[in-house]
């Protein structure tokens, strides 16, 4: 799961697991202090709804033609960019692939990496 910065497309924090609950908690709990306040697009996760505030928990449509709560689509299109973007640079998040790495820590590893490159690559490009 991830966490991105709408503005600058930074990375904001990420949490590796399945799509449940205990993961939702985690990434909420990385998510630095100062972006708790604003409004929180996802998708139609259970555990969005569970574990979300509220208040801030938007719940929107990919694309037109899915249900939406907020009446608006296409505010997730950053995230699944970027996971495109992802799954296109590391071979290792795509499925079906001679790269996949069986051991957890170089994974997370290798995905660490890469959003610090990714990070400053934004970083750049916003100022």
């Amino acid at each position: 799961w991830l966490a991105l910065c709408r503005r600058t497309r930074q990375v904001l924090a990420y949490a590796i697991g399945a799509r449940d609950d205990a993961t939702c908690r985690i990434l909420w709990s990385r998510i630095p202090a100062r972006y708790r306040f604003g409004r929180l697009y996802t998708d139609f996760w259970e555990s969005d709804r569970n574990e979300l505030p509220i208040g801030q928990h938007w719940p929107v449509a990919k694309e037109e033609g899915e249900r939406s709560v907020a009446k608006e689509e296409g505010e997730t299109n950053h995230i699944e960019r970027f996971n495109l973007t992802l799954r296109q640079r590391l071979g290792r998040f795509t499925r079906k692939t001679l790269s996949f790495s069986k051991c957890d820590v170089m994974h997370e590893t290798c995905l660490r990496l890469f959003l610090h490159e990714y990070n400053l690559h934004c970083a750049n490009n916003y100022l």
